[in-house]
């Protein structure tokens, strides 16, 4: 399956993403192709819940891998969206439940599930009247967990694109002892407050909530949590990226390679970040 798309160039253009990508980027530097495969796909159940936190019900999926179902005792991965996207969007190019099917180098993962939720267009970090942080963390973890899933002695690990790269590895670096792995694909992540404010106003509700909420300076926090953070050398993040990447403690691996902000760089990463976690959350 060869996927393709102009996410990226979309967000860019809308002034979410730092800075203006010129449309010379298809001059190459932004072509990634990917073949995918997949194991036949488990059961998925999709549904919605009041968020106390969130102060809205919000709309989630629950994906099982193959062979496996309700009831079913597993690990469990959060899968965080991306600016604009939601639970039913929260991948590139793929299913949650495909994506708990690949076949990477032709094996398949270890047995995992994973649930997606909405978490709106707040960047994953508390606003007033809406603080998804707490929806994931105080509702639909324990929710998962009741459901057999991420239930200790099984492991919780936690993956987002974008916006939802930049949400796991804050909630990561919050909850150190809750959560085992984290893989961040394209991470969204600004060095100031002002350059985040002028991409985009909502990102952050005021100077002190982007201090609190730098996964910059609070990086450190990672020092016992397997990370894996991949990112596009043509990516407008990858500043961002570079100095998470000096901060984090010698554990946190940030690979860039050939690509940019945009759905085929997404997918191409989607199988090294899941066949991650696996190799994390079920060892």
């Amino acid at each position: 399956m060869v996927v393709a798309g102009i996410t990226g160039v979309e967000l860019v253009s809308h002034g979410v993403l730092p800075g203006k990508q010129s449309l010379d980027q298809f001059d190459g530097a932004c072509s990634v192709t990917t073949s995918l495969e997949f194991s036949d796909p488990g059961p998925s159940r999709s549904g919605t819940f009041y968020s106390t936190a969130r102060k809205r019900p919000v709309g989630y999926t629950i994906a099982y891998p193959p062979g496996h179902g309700p009831g079913s005792v597993l690990p469990l991965v959060v899968m965080l969206h991306g600016f604009g996207a939601n639970h039913a969007t929260a991948l590139a190019g793929m299913t949650p439940a495909q994506a708990v099917a690949l076949k990477v180098d032709g094996n398949s993962l270890a047995p995992m599930a994973m649930v997606t939720v909405d978490g709106g267009g707040g960047y994953w970090n508390p606003h007033p009247g809406d603080d998804p942080v707490a929806m994931v963390m105080d509702e639909l973890i324990p929710m998962c967990q009741a459901l057999g899933l991420g239930r200790a002695p099984q492991h919780v690990g936690l993956m987002g694109i974008s916006m939802g790269g930049y949400g796991a590895l804050l909630l990561a670096e919050m909850h150190p002892h809750l959560i085992s792995a984290v893989a961040a694909i394209s991470p969204a992540i600004w060095t100031s407050y002002s350059e985040a404010h002028g991409a985009n106003p909502g990102a952050f509700s005021s100077a002190a909530a982007f201090s609190a909420n730098n996964v910059i300076d609070h990086a450190g926090a990672l020092v016992a949590t397997p990370t894996r953070v991949a990112s596009g050398d043509d990516d407008p993040f990858h500043p961002g990226v570079e100095a998470f990447g000096r901060a984090a403690p010698p554990r946190v691996v940030v690979e860039f390679s050939g690509g940019c902000h945009t759905d085929p760089f997404f997918t191409s990463q989607e199988p090294l970040s899941v066949s991650f976690l696996a190799d994390h959350l079920t060892g």
